[in-house]
């Protein structure tokens, strides 16, 4: 099995202490400090969040680390570990929706967002390292303002709590990078628990660690990066949700969290084809979020295969944001050993999740990679991810 990471497949995230040191070589200065925050896995509930659903992620154990040292003036300037971009310089007066470009937009638009609640966040220093892979639904640029909003937060004192994180972040997201997305994945990264996956209830934001142990019962959960790239901000993302708002103004609900399985046979008389197979994916899904949960507090994780074929049948089918790399591989995982299979985040590319068990792993991974070469797709990254700790200070 190989991993991922943004510029260098093999590279291991840096400590703490080797990014401290490259803070000071870069910036003439220590850092105040270094922060991280997880990726996700989003274990089940698919494009339910924005429609005030239920979804079941959880923080993995690959992070993006940043490490900061605020300013006496209005400067920001931002550098990575990873590409040659070199030292990005800005102001905070310059700081504008839609004007920043790569990596840069997701930590800007936090200082924005915080700036726009009120909170004084002044020039800062930052340097990103990150070893969550880019682009394979895994949550990237969310660990990256996840971790910076972190820092922020303890270094201004703002004193926000997790909530208004998770809140800062998604104006962040919509209206600084112009991606329209919901809250779980910020909600894994500041509230993930080693062990667990966080059942959250995105119409109020109540969450719950839920126990999700693999090992014990014999299993892994195996992430398949199909390399292919995608973007929130493009429009397949923005016309799925569109429909899903258009399903609940049709059916009369605030939003489609307020139907359920029972409520399916009317809406397909209402709506239009498509329309009704969004809504019937958001629909069900969020009931497979609920016996999911329901299936790990009772009999553990061996008993969420269905669930979990279930899942892509429906994105695949219904929602229609699958790809044929995705296809192939919970296809070929399933064929192989895997209990269970789906694709994970938004769609349109990213990457799949196999939960297989341990005697199986070896097979599953060289069965996907042969399929892959047969189709002539380029070759997955196939890698083992564990829940984790959310968001923390590390040095």
């Amino acid at each position: 099995m190989t991993t991922a990471s943004p510029g260098n497949q093999q590279a291991p995230a840096a400590s703490p202490q080797e990014l401290s040191g490259r803070f000071e070589q870069e910036f003439g200065t220590a850092p105040h400090g270094v922060w991280q925050a997880p990726g996700r896995v989003n274990l089940i509930g698919e494009h339910t969040d924005y429609n005030e659903g239920f979804v079941l992620p959880f923080a993995i154990d690959r992070t993006a680390r940043v490490a900061v040292a605020l300013r006496q003036d209005d400067s920001i300037r931002m550098l990575s570990t990873y590409g040659d971009q070199g030292t990005v310089t800005t102001t905070l007066g310059a700081l504008q929706p839609g004007t920043a470009k790569g990596w840069t937009k997701y930590p800007l638009g936090v200082v924005w967002a915080l700036r726009e609640r009120g909170i004084d966040v002044p020039g800062l220093d930052l340097l990103l390292d990150s070893n969550v892979p880019l682009g394979a639904g895994l949550s990237s640029s969310h660990a990256i303002e996840c971790a910076v909003i972190t820092a922020l937060n303890e270094l201004t004192g703002a004193g926000l709590e997790a909530r208004d994180m998770v809140l800062a972040t998604q104006r962040a997201e919509n209206d600084f990078v112009g991606a329209p997305t919901g809250i779980m994945d910020q909600s894994a990264s500041l509230r993930g628990a080693k062990g667990h996956a966080v059942f959250l209830d995105c119409r109020d934001q109540t969450a719950r660690l839920v126990p999700f142990e693999t090992e014990p019962a014999g299993l892994v959960l195996l992430v398949i990066d199909t390399k292919v790239s995608h973007s929130h901000a493009d429009g397949g993302y923005a016309s799925r949700r569109a429909s899903c708002e258009l399903g609940a103004e049709v059916m009369g609900v605030k939003a489609l969290r307020d139907l359920d399985v029972a409520d399916l046979e009317e809406a397909g008389g209402l709506l239009d084809e498509v329309t009704f197979r969004r809504v019937r994916h958001v629909v069900t899904e969020n009931d497979r979020v609920l016996q999911t949960v329901e299936l790990l507090a009772g009999s553990g994780p061996g008993a969420i295969g269905p669930l979990l074929d279930a899942s892509h049948a429906s994105m695949r089918d219904d929602f229609e944001i699958s790809c044929p790399e995705l296809d192939l591989a919970v296809d070929t995982a399933r064929a192989h050993g895997a209990i269970g299979a789906r694709m994970t985040g938004g769609g349109f590319g990213g990457a799949a999740i196999a939960l297989t068990p341990m005697d199986s792993v070896q097979t599953v991974s060289e069965a996907v990679a042969k399929a892959f070469a047969q189709a002539g797709f380029t070759a997955p990254d196939i890698f083992a991810v564990s829940p984790a700790a959310g968001a923390m200070r590390v040095g």
